[in-house]
């Protein structure tokens, strides 16, 4: 059977069409589909890595203020109790005898180990003055003392007195 030229070129033609559709469904199309994938891939990589690098840093900083806890921790005195020193501070601010109640406590954090030291107080019939002085002596104290709660209330109508709770918690290690 012999076909005519234009046949011979439609055919030729199909035959092109065909080896084209299957080179680029094939070939082409899964090399692109691949290539889309691992650039996905590759964008989830680096935000995970960016993550891990802040994630890293923040780890870092924490050790180092650990690292620094311990190392004022172990300035402390031999024998260092919250109560006592607040007990301490509280007479040296002149307020002892307007501590209604001090009640230590401790809890201890099961995943790091270490323990926290805490005493509640309840400080009655003081002036500001008197507690801002107080507060102060705790804050910038080298023991590692910070106040994590502080209710202040007025007494009386009068008199400028104020009565104060505070919860003033510290690291043991």
């Amino acid at each position: 059977m012999k076909l005519k030229k234009r046949e011979k070129y439609s055919i030729y033609a199909v035959s092109g069409l065909i080896c084209l559709i299957v080179l680029i469904q094939f070939i082409v199309s899964p090399f692109i589909e691949k290539r889309k994938r691992l650039t996905r891939v590759l964008q989830v990589k680096s935000g995970q890595l960016e993550e891990i690098q802040i994630l890293r840093s923040k780890y870092d900083a924490m050790n180092r203020g650990a690292e620094l806890a311990m190392i004022q921790s172990s300035k402390r005195e031999k024998g260092f109790t919250l109560f006592s020193f607040l007990d301490k501070l509280s007479d040296k601010a002149g307020i002892k005898n307007n501590i209604v109640y001090m009640k230590p406590s401790t809890s201890a954090d099961k995943n790091t180990g270490y323990k926290t030291s805490i005493v509640a107080m309840k400080l009655q019939a003081i002036t500001l003055k008197e507690l801002t002085s107080f507060l102060h002596m705790v804050e910038t104290s080298k023991n590692i003392v910070c106040i994590t709660r502080l209710s202040i209330s007025k007494t009386g109508k009068k008199k400028p007195f104020i009565n104060a709770l505070l919860r003033v918690e510290t690291s043991e290690i």
